[in-house]
């Protein structure tokens, strides 16, 4: 589990590509302070696990499914990426509950510039649309951050906008982000189980639910 405050920004070192899957080797001073073999590391929202660690640098094995749901599919030697240690318990949260596991990617579709802070549009797929409101968290290439806006339709297309103070543009790699450019998104842990709740309510299972969440839901 993370919060998605990045600690650093990394350098991916080396890239391997084995069939379906790869493995990378990211430079993170900071990262590696205090991890051993089996611990996890956020890699632009990526949760990883170290298997291996060299002075500075620590390597990970990337499966297919992260391949496909990921930024990390075309990653390369050179790469700057964002980089979060596990929280540990008694932390303080200074972000929100973050999984590592991204529900797709986003599209950066405008940038904005203000006085000191900057407004980026991300595109939504309709499938996760329903899942990002105004206001409400939201972890984009691993950064926590706050909804500011929401918008479109399913014929022109979702997005949603989030603003970026002098701290988060300086500390993580969204400072450098540019129309065009993916990144990784993951919704809030919270819309996506009542989004299963209310599916199955929708086919009927309700009486899957254990008993206590169909007395509390009034069935």
């Amino acid at each position: 589990m993370f919060t998605g405050i990045i600690e650093e920004i990394g350098e991916v070192t080396r890239v391997e590509q084995h069939g379906d899957a790869a493995r990378i080797t990211v430079r993170g001073p900071l990262a590696v302070q205090g991890a051993g073999h089996g611990d996890s590391i956020a890699v632009n929202g990526v949760c990883l696990t170290v298997v291996d660690l060299s002075g500075d640098e620590f390597t990970a094995d990337v499966m297919r499914e992260t391949l496909v749901m990921s930024t990390l599919d075309r990653v390369a030697v050179g790469a700057h990426v964002n980089l979060e240690r596990a929280a540990r318990l008694g932390d303080r949260l200074g972000g929100h509950l973050v999984q590592g596991h991204v529900d797709g990617t986003a599209v950066v579709l405008s940038t904005q510039d203000g006085s000191a802070w900057r407004v980026l549009r991300l595109s939504l797929t309709p499938e996760l649309a329903p899942l990002v409101a105004r206001k409400g968290s939201i972890a984009v290439d691993g950064t926590s951050l706050t909804v500011s806006a929401v918008g479109g339709d399913r014929l022109d297309g979702y997005w949603f906008e989030v603003s970026l103070i002098p701290e988060t543009l300086a500390a993580t790699t969204l400072g450098a982000r540019v129309s065009g450019d993916r990144v990784n998104i993951e919704t809030d842990i919270v819309a996506r189980q009542v989004q299963r709740m209310l599916e199955f309510g929708a086919a009927g299972d309700v009486d899957s639910y254990p008993s206590s969440v169909r007395e509390g839901a009034g069935a």
